[in-house]
């Protein structure tokens, strides 16, 4: 199949992107041959747009990254972050000023192994740095030729203008889904006003609105799901009847559950490109299946009050205040 494409600002990519993260944190142990053998299926079916972060298993997703594309980078467009930093109990923190962003590109570049980043995020915004600043040095960055494009991850719109008029956000990535919906009232509106682009990521509820995670026993110690508070025992079970709506209405299109919940947010316009995590070529495969599922609009109504009732918040208190600003 073909993967049609679509824009993030001036910026063409494929419909559909795939998320890296996976592959080296927060979801149980990684494969590293699996992983770059899901990397290059990606870019056999036209799946071009490759997110990875600095802070992804400390550096080793980009370097993961990099290997697999080393003898394809011109088939990709390729997006990383700064601007999460934890400190030494590993809470976690931000930082934008600009000689932290300039160091973060370099060694970014170098851990990926490229001359250039195609797509370079602002990943948290940090309270104590202008917004101006750090738009600024990516700017810089922009005029160095070691960057392309700029986006900005997890903002509010307020910041999200002040960035863009600074130096044009090409896209905002933030979390979208069946069951998160903070960006429809007013950030996303926004976005589609000044022409940004907007990249949902956990389009699939992190795995939840496919129907594989029915109780919290089978979240391992090492899956970051267990520290969640939708994940939690009680939460999950109240949360689990958004999965049976979905999978209904799933079963009656033909498709799986994981694929109509994909739909749903590709529908929300032609400048958003979900980018579903995956560290398997399997699910790959079932994800991009969805990059040309249309719904009809009597479906699209049904899907938008499936999300109304989730029960818990997104993230433990401490990493929410990071989120918004």
């Amino acid at each position: 199949m073909t993967i049609p494409t679509r824009t993030l600002g001036a910026l063409t990519v494929s419909a559909q992107g795939l998320g890296c993260m996976g592959m080296s944190q927060s979801y149980g142990t990684g494969d590293d041959t699996e992983s770059i053998a899901t990397i290059h299926r990606a870019l056999d079916l036209g799946v071009g747009l490759l997110d990875t972060s600095n802070v992804y298993g400390d550096g080793a997703n980009e370097e993961l990254v990099g290997r697999a594309i080393a003898d394809r980078r011109d088939e990709v467009v390729l997006a990383t972050k700064f601007g999460i930093v934890r400190d030494g109990s590993g809470a976690m923190g931000a930082r934008g000023d600009a000689a932290y962003v300039a160091q973060c590109c370099d060694e970014s570049l170098a851990r990926l192994g490229v001359d250039h980043i195609d797509l370079y995020y602002q990943h948290r915004v940090d309270p104590d740095t202008p917004i101006e600043e750090t738009w600024g040095a990516l700017a810089e960055l922009v005029e160095a030729g070691k960057i392309r494009y700029a986006g900005i991850s997890e903002a509010s719109a307020a910041t999200i203008r002040a960035a863009h008029a600074v130096h044009p956000v090409t896209a905002l990535q933030s979390e979208w889904s069946l069951w998160t919906r903070d960006l429809e009232p007013e950030i996303a509106p926004t976005c589609a006003e000044l022409g940004i682009g907007v990249v949902p990521f956990s389009p699939l509820g992190r795995g939840f609105l496919t129907g594989s995670i029915t109780s919290a026993d089978q979240l391992g110690k090492g899956d970051m799901r267990s520290r969640l508070p939708r994940f939690s025992e009680d939460n999950l079970a109240a949360n689990l009847a958004i999965v049976d709506t979905v999978r209904a209405l799933a079963e009656k299109r033909g498709v799986t559950a994981g694929q109509l919940a994909l739909a749903w947010v590709q529908a929300k316009g032609e400048h958003v490109v979900p980018i579903p995590g995956t560290k398997r070529r399997t699910y790959l495969e079932e994800n991009v299946a969805a990059a040309t599922l249309e719904l009809t609009a009597e479906e699209i109504t049904e899907l938008d009050a499936v999300g109304a009732g989730v029960a818990g918040a997104r993230y433990p208190e401490a990493m929410q205040r990071t989120v918004g600003r």
